[in-house]
C-alpha cells in the first residue's frame, strides 16, 4: 500500500473517530506495524504543520487525535457555540497534581502531602478518567497505586508526562528565634 494511501486512511479513520485512537489499532486496522504507523502519523503532522492546515494531529501517550489547529479555533468556537466544560475543583487538582507528580502515587501518599483525606478526589479523577489503578504498593495493607492517564495528557495538552513543568524549588523556611523571657 502506498505512503499516501495510508495517510488518508489514518486521516478518515482519525476524522471518523473523533476521539484518541491508540497507534496500535491503527497499526493493526492498516495491516502494519506500530513502527511504520508511527513515521507515517509523524509525516502527517509535519504535512499538516507545512501546509498550515485548519486541523492538526496531537500525540497523547500512545494515542493520536486529530484536533482544530489552535489559532482557528475562537472561529470554531463562535460558530458552535460549545457548551463550557466542567472545570476540575481545586481540591481535585491539587490531589491529580500529587499524582502527576509522584506516580504511581497511593491515597495515603497524597493525603500526607496535600494533610486531608482525599477519598472524594480520587473518585472523581478516577470516574473522568484522569487518573487509573496501576496495581497494588508492596507494603502493610497493599494500597492501591495511581496513575494518570492517556486522557490526563489530552486534558492538558501533553504529549508525555515527562512534559510537566518542573516543581518549584522548595522555599526555605527561616528560623524564628524566639525573644528570651527572664
Amino acid at each position: 500500500m502506498e505512503s499516501r494511501n495510508i495517510a488518508n486512511i489514518i486521516e478518515a479513520i482519525l476524522f471518523v473517530a473523533g476521539e484518541p485512537v491508540t497507534v496500535g489499532d491503527l497499526a493493526a486496522a492498516l495491516e502494519l506495524s506500530e513502527m511504520e504507523t508511527m513515521h507515517v502519523i509523524e509525516n502527517m503532522q509535519k504535512q499538516y504543520d507545512d501546509d498550515h492546515r485548519g486541523v492538526i494531529l496531537r500525540r497523547y501517550g500512545d494515542h493520536v487525535r486529530m484536533e482544530t489547529r489552535p489559532e482557528y479555533a475562537p472561529y470554531v468556537e463562535r460558530l458552535l457555540q460549545p457548551v463550557q466544560k466542567q472545570s476540575l475543583s481545586q481540591t481535585v487538582l491539587e490531589t491529580l497534581a500529587v499524582i502527576a507528580y509522584r506516580q504511581p502515587a497511593t491515597k495515603g501518599e497524597v493525603e500526607q502531602v496535600r494533610g486531608v483525606k482525599c477519598d472524594y478526589s480520587v473518585q472523581a479523577l478516577l470516574a473522568k478518567g484522569l487518573i487509573q489503578e496501576a496495581g497494588r504498593k508492596e507494603a502493610l495493607g497493599r494500597p492501591i497505586l495511581y496513575v494518570t492517564t492517556d486522557k490526563f495528557l489530552e486534558h492538558f495538552g501533553l504529549s508525555d508526562i515527562r512534559e510537566l513543568p518542573p516543581l518549584p524549588d522548595p522555599v526555605p523556611v527561616e528560623k524564628v528565634e524566639e525573644p528570651l523571657t527572664p
